[in-house]
């Protein structure tokens, strides 16, 4: 046999009468693709530095590598400037000496029903107002200081520590505007002593405006304050001898109940957690 006419038998396939054999990959004979090990869950309890300091909302991602590497965050009292590096959740994680909250900040703003106390858990088995917001999010949420459980209206939520604390604290005295019901019609010269301050507790308090609400009868009044004094609405009429029937607040630090029906909630625009974030 000449080269040439072997050269074309090994061309030649099976069915042409050569004796070389494609390889087929029909019937189940395709190679067998390695399979890739499956890699290990993450562990949720760690996470890597940067995105820790990310969702402290103190910067982006790649801002945060930056103070990383500047030794501006420590863990646990060290400062880290490894890149990549993990921490634990429980672990100690600080920006220029503050501590961080690793959770993605959250604000959540409830219109409030009656009979609904803000303690989280409640001895008396009564409902609370944590009950209403379980679908807003994982996230432990808390309310913005307290309610009493008759009154009504607008309670924030938030998980954000800091927020919570500049907005209690006495000497910022958010603004805050309740329709008030009383037991009967407030008299204009009660009207007047308020506006002029009442003494409550041997204290005088100071209201910015009260008025009554139009095309409604005169036991209905609006009242603006600032002050944070437990039941401070209620104490105020009662010092003139009147009984708060309904309570509800209608704003808070500049927060309104538009389109938020009794015991919905919503979560706040970007822009409104800017202007309460300039509250200092």
């Amino acid at each position: 046999m000449s080269r040439s006419s072997s050269r074309d038998d090994k061309k030649a396939s099976g069915r042409q009468g050569g004796n070389y054999r494609k390889k087929s990959y029909a019937r189940g004979n395709s190679p067998i693709k390695k399979k890739n090990d499956p890699k290990p869950p993450s562990d949720p309890n760690v996470m890597r530095l940067n995105r820790y300091v990310a969702n402290s909302g103190v910067c982006s991602r790649r801002d945060a590598d930056i103070y990383i590497a500047a030794g501006s965050v420590t863990v646990n009292g060290k400062p880290i400037t490894e890149m990549g590096y993990k921490v634990k959740l429980t672990d100690e994680v600080k920006f220029d000496g503050r501590l961080l909250n690793p959770e993605k900040r959250e604000y959540v703003l409830l219109n409030k029903p009656k009979d609904f106390v803000t303690s989280s858990k409640d001895e008396y088995g009564r409902r609370t107002v944590s009950s209403l917001i379980t679908q807003a999010s994982k996230a432990k949420l808390t309310p913005i200081g307290k309610m009493d459980k008759t009154t009504t209206g607008l309670l924030l939520f938030t998980n954000d520590g800091e927020m919570q604390k500049r907005l209690t604290k006495p000497k910022n005295g958010l603004r805050k505007i309740y329709h008030v019901e009383l037991n009967r019609n407030l008299r204009g010269e009660d009207l007047q002593k308020i506006k002029e301050g009442v003494m409550v507790d041997q204290k005088i308090v100071r209201v910015d405006d009260i008025s009554y609400i139009d095309n409604s009868p005169k036991k209905e009044i609006g009242i603006e304050l600032r002050s944070t004094r437990s039941k401070i609405v209620q104490r105020i009429f009662e010092e003139l001898e009147y009984e708060v029937v309904k309570l509800d607040r209608v704003v808070y630090a500049g927060l309104t109940k538009k389109d938020l029906p009794r015991g919905h909630w919503r979560y706040l625009t970007k822009q409104e957690v800017i202007n309460l974030g300039m509250i200092n």
